[in-house]
């Protein structure tokens, strides 16, 4: 099973993932995860994806999708896999089916969480004084929405034609939207 699981930044996409992780025994992979572990790392792909995310905008393609493909193939993923954090644009989107196809997968559901953005703006900030997130500040907030606003919401309309495209809300207590994305 492919799950993917889209919307702004704090929206909830990574706590849900988690969730179904742990009930469907299939693992989560996370771009915005994988990029910070190289940038604590200090890899060559660290010290550029570095650059971007700082300012809130998106590391480049080629960078992410060598990245999950690389990442698909790992056993662990032999029984499914939710995307969290990707794809962020329409290339993205249809370089991933191309990937999929090629390892003879298909995307099962894109559930999308949709939260105005006041609750995500309080959310993200919230983040950054819990998990000391340099990359969760007002400014770059604000960027990391009007980044998405464009470049990510395009990419429902995608995935809508396609007949994938879930959207739920967002907002609540995290049991309730749990259920939503266990109906779904």
């Amino acid at each position: 099973m492919v799950l993917n699981f889209m919307g702004p930044p704090g929206a909830g996409k990574g706590t849900q993932a988690k969730i179904v992780e742990d009930r469907l025994g299939i693992v989560q992979i996370s771009t915005g995860d994988m990029l910070r572990d190289a940038v604590s790392s200090e890899t060559n792909l660290g010290l550029e994806a570095k650059s971007y995310m700082n300012k809130g905008e998106l590391v480049p393609d080629s960078v992410v999708i060598g990245i999950i493909e690389e990442r698909i193939t790992k056993p662990d993923c032999k029984s499914g896999f939710i995307l969290d954090g990707f794809p962020r644009t329409s290339e993205q989107a249809s370089a991933l089916d191309d990937i999929l196809g090629k390892h003879s997968l298909k995307m099962n559901h894109v559930i999308y969480f949709d939260v105005p953005d006041a609750e995500l703006i309080k959310r993200l900030l919230k983040r950054a004084e819990d998990e000391g997130r340099a990359d969760d500040n007002i400014e770059t907030i604000e960027n990391r929405l009007k980044v998405f606003q464009e470049k990510t919401k395009p990419v429902l309309d995608y995935y809508d034609s396609k007949n994938v495209l879930k959207k739920i809300e967002g907002t609540g207590k995290i049991e309730e939207i749990s259920q939503k994305v266990s109906e779904i």
